[in-house]
């Protein structure tokens, strides 16, 4: 379909999560305009002599403007500028210096130049780079420390002062600076060893291995990463690296790196994290406070999204973020670095109110529904009001062709732009169009539906079309219509149910069973419509019983095997939603899943393999009969060691399933090898007592004949007998 409101939130029904980096360093960031520079220098190759003198002040000026060198090389960052500084009463002399200048003096003092314009991007960095960056390519930074250090120091080498007239004072005062210099390059003056260690180890370690909160907390105050500010402009900064160029796994490494300090200073100061998040905590212990799942997270803050929303390439971030990286200039996506078709913005719905459904069930209060008062359309001029209710008169009169074409030219208009949209509906077009839902004219039909759904853009058509009781008819058309109505009709479902009280008013009006049906029986674009709208319904616990009911299951199995039919990650995260409902859960167990689920985690893609993973923790969760199954079935196909490389491989959620999936295997097996031990013992203990109940009765005769054989030889005769007779 053409129509905007399909675009957005299918984009993202579970946000990805960044690859793996290598343990490695990243390089120096590039300078801020390397050919900038280059034409500079050769404008300024071409100066006169007086002009070279004129730069080198002007270059110590913008030095001296460069401070607040917060970071572990503070006092070398803070050296090299004082000394820098102190060349000002040569140079201020050496303006006054006899024209033309010496070919050596002349040479000397471009030298000069070109040590300071190195001296500056090196100062420039320790400002305004990245504090971890700077730690942890640590050896490269000292060695263009040196560099630098050695071309300053040569260039006050080659300076004559006698050539440019400088006095006995400022001569003395230039020769300590060039005595300092010579000491500092022969000096490799490294950072704090300690904080190098914490960070490298914290960088090296899985993102789900736990971490001394001492380290933490060396860590946070020794970058002095202490406020909301420094931590949000160091994830600026470490963004702005990767759209420099830097290599975009390392960048994002260093990202998670900045989370785990993040969470660990929102920790130890809730009232912090809750003005970070925008959300405000209850009052609880600190130790009960939630960690934020990172699919909510806005790349760049790394804060709790209040008002998501998806960019050209299908990432989602924070709106203001998103907005102050593209007001800046840039013009590629901070996460992806991918060049931007566009710089459109669009709500991602769906993320939302997952955000919203995770804060009710931890105690938090949601993020407020942000205000559209900026996005609010002009209102429509008074010729083009006119037009509309033009439009509505033929749209209301009983000859068909009036109806088809003024309906057509409402779809249309509808699509063009928000004010249209706010201005078809301030004129009561909606109801309207809602009565003729029900219309036999195919064409007609499409268009009304069509209508509807560009018009359900708008937030105020939203509540227009819901109150004209316009749920009912959608659902019809959606049952009854032609493909492409019964596909928009999904999809203005989708478009209605983004309001979170409208899920229980399309939940309860029959709407689920029908989307099943199109998600069976549809077009591909059907599909994926009747997909979005089912992923979106059943975010409410209610629709997921109805759509269980529905006999969703067996049809998202039955996609999960068609891999042609471009539909399993749409498939896994419904399943992903419906396994945490206990009626879900039960109808994917019945359905024999588990083959079908370790087969995608095998040989999925990174968001399928994490969905499929959770909704095997769903089920694999609890210590009934039914999960014991479970669990016997995951292992006969081979489930350990794809969880083992999921774990090590995956996306940030695959990783945390992965691992949770892995302790319920290993509870599991140890269960197991604990039974079948008990059963061993058992089974000998049964064997000894056969055995001993067949010894029993051959003891039992060897008993009675010896019994017999003392009687016996109590009868026999004696010597005494033998003499009375």
């Amino acid at each position: 379909m053409d129509d905007e409101a399909k675009s957005g939130p299918q984009s993202d029904m579970n946000t990805d999560a960044a690859p793996d980096a290598e343990a490695a360093a990243a390089p120096l960031p590039p300078s801020s305009s390397e050919t900038a520079e280059r034409e500079e220098a050769k404008v300024e190759e071409a100066d006169e002599e007086g002009q070279v003198v004129e730069r080198l002040v002007e270059l110590v000026s913008e030095i001296a403007a460069i401070s607040d060198f917060r970071n572990s090389y503070r006092r070398q960052f803070c050296n090299l500028s004082r000394r820098i500084r102190l060349l000002v009463p040569m140079l201020e002399e050496a303006k006054e210096a006899p024209a033309p200048l010496p070919v050596a003096s002349e040479a000397a003092l471009r030298r000069l130049r070109d040590a300071l314009h190195a001296a500056r991007e090196l100062l420039r960095l320790g400002s305004s780079g990245s504090k971890i960056f700077l730690v942890l390519d640590r050896e490269k930074i000292m060695k263009t420390f040196q560099d630098v250090t050695a071309r300053l120091e040569q260039a006050l080498a080659g300076i004559s002062f006698d050539e440019l007239n400088i006095s006995d004072e400022v001569r003395e005062q230039v020769e300590l600076v060039h005595t300092q210099f010579k000491r500092a390059k022969e000096r490799s003056d490294l950072s704090d060893d300690d904080l190098f260690n914490d960070l490298m180890s914290l960088y090296n370690s899985s993102s789900s291995a736990s971490v001394d909160p001492d380290i933490l907390r060396r860590l946070s105050e020794k970058l002095q990463l202490v406020t909301i500010f420094d931590l949000n402009h160091e994830s600026l900064t470490l963004h702005e690296m990767a759209s420099g160029g830097d290599p975009g796994a390392v960048v994002e490494k260093m990202s998670m790196l900045l989370k785990r300090i993040k969470d660990f200073v929102q920790t130890e100061d809730p009232e912090m994290g809750a003005q970070a998040s925008t959300a405000n905590i209850s009052p609880k212990d600190n130790s009960a406070r939630p960690v934020i799942p990172d699919d909510f997270r806005c790349p760049i803050s790394l804060d709790l999204m209040n008002d998501p929303v998806i960019v050209a390439t299908g990432q989602t971030y924070e709106r203001g973020y998103i907005e102050m990286w593209l007001e800046a200039g840039h013009d590629t996506c901070p996460k992806t670095q991918q060049k931007l078709a566009n710089k459109s913005l669009t709500p991602n719905y769906v993320l939302r109110s997952l955000i919203t459904q995770w804060c009710e069930a931890n105690g938090i209060e949601p993020p407020k529904r942000p205000a559209q008062l900026r996005d609010a359309p002009l209102p429509c001029s008074a010729a083009e009001h006119s037009n509309v209710l033009e439009l509505l008169q033929k749209l209301s009169s009983q000859n068909l062709e009036d109806q088809r074409g003024a309906a057509g030219m409402l779809r249309q208009l509808a699509k063009r732009s928000a004010e249209n949209r706010a201005c078809i509906g301030d004129a009561g077009a909606i109801p309207i169009l809602v009565s003729m839902l029900s219309t036999t004219d195919v064409s007609t039909q499409e268009h009304v539906v069509t209508a509807l759904l560009n018009l359900s853009i708008y937030e105020e058509n939203k509540a227009r079309i819901i109150s004209s009781g316009a749920v009912p008819g959608i659902v019809h058309v959606l049952k009854r219509g032609s493909m492409e109505a019964r596909e928009n009709s999904a999809a203005t479902l989708f478009s209605l149910s983004i309001v979170d009280e409208n899920k229980v008013t399309i939940g309860c009006s029959g709407a689920i069973p029908a989307l099943v049906q199109l998600l069976s029986d549809g077009s591909q674009r059907g599909k994926k419509d009747a997909a979005t709208a089912l992923f979106n319904l059943c975010i409410y616990q209610g629709n997921k019983r109805k759509a269980v009911r529905a006999g969703l299951v067996p049809i998202l199995l039955e996609l999960l095997m068609e891999i042609e039919s471009g539909m399993v990650d749409e498939a896994l995260a419904i399943l992903a939603i419906l396994s945490g409902h206990p009626e879900g859960k039960t109808a994917i167990g019945a359905a024999s899943a588990i083959p079908v689920l370790v087969g995608v985690i095998r040989n999925g893609s990174p968001r399928s393999k994490e969905n499929a993973a959770a909704v095997m923790v769903h089920l694999c969760n609890g210590e009934g009969e039914q999960q014991q199954q479970h669990l016997a079935e995951a292992q006969e196909q081979g489930i350990m060691s794809l969880l083992e490389e999921l774990a090590e491989s995956g996306t940030d959620r695959g990783k945390r399933k992965a691992v949770q999936l892995l302790e319920r295997m290993n509870w599991f097996l140890k269960q197991q090898s604990q039974a079948q031990a008990e059963a061993e013992a058992m089974a000998h203990a049964h064997e000894q007592a056969q055995a001993q109940a067949q010894a029993q009765p051959q003891i039992l005769v060897q008993a009675q004949a010896h019994a017999d054989m003392q009687a016996e030889r109590s009868l026999r005769p004696t010597s005494s007998d033998i003499s009375d007779r």
